[in-house]
């Protein structure tokens, strides 16, 4: 079944996509929750001229490129996420969210597929390629900081993530005492108690009639 995404999901693309997917999973998780709306070849064409649209701001030359790229590299996003105590997100931050942010604030219009990132699910500070034209690539600053906290140091992020990793790890099975093995005695030497144990049952001569 095809749909078109409304947000970005993880694993299955960006929000716009048209992407195929099993029936089951569009009706019973994607629909319901508002990931996404069945694809009609009405809003697939919507689609396809905002693609179009957004396509005419984007730079037709290397020297525009190149003057976009200088653009971008002159900025620091800041995304002010709700995170937990060791940083991880209560949320994402994603491809969409970047390049909206990029045009709400600088009003450069990029075309989120050409942002080469992952999503972002923990605080920190991150620098994302931007694909502008041929050969032309910006470098685009990020801030992913606890809302309204000051993003912590480079030393305190790697501690913040060791202290996660290490409360994620699994504890150690406890080992087993060793058991010492008792060695059986010898059949021989049990028989030969047995028999030293045992009465000697001497033959008695038999007595003479009268």
């Amino acid at each position: 079944m095809e749909v078109i995404l409304r947000q970005d999901v993880d694993s299955l693309g960006l929000r716009g996509d048209v992407v195929n997917v099993a029936r089951g999973y569009a009706r019973n998780f994607l629909l319901p929750r508002g990931l996404a709306q069945a694809a009609t070849p009405a809003l697939v064409r919507e689609l396809e001229k905002r693609d179009q649209q957004r396509a005419r701001h984007e730079a037709k030359t290397a020297d525009e490129a190149k003057a976009i790229a200088d653009r971008i590299g002159a900025l620091e996003l800041r995304f002010d996420v709700n995170a937990g105590p060791t940083g991880s997100l209560f949320g994402s931050v994603t491809a969409t969210n970047v390049a909206d942010r990029l045009w709400d604030e600088a009003k450069i219009r990029v075309d989120r597929r050409k942002l080469e990132m992952d999503t972002i699910k923990r605080i920190g500070r991150y620098t994302v390629p931007v694909a502008l034209f041929a050969d032309v690539t910006a470098e685009l600053r990020l801030a992913v900081a606890p809302e309204g906290q000051e993003l912590p140091t480079e030393e305190e992020l790697a501690a913040l993530e060791a202290a996660e990793a290490a409360a994620a790890a699994p504890e150690p099975e406890a080992e087993e005492p060793l058991v010492e093995a008792i060695e059986p005695e010898p059949v021989e030497a049990e028989a030969a108690e047995v028999e030293a144990a045992e009465p000697e049952a001497a033959a008695e001569p038999a007595e003479a009639p009268e």
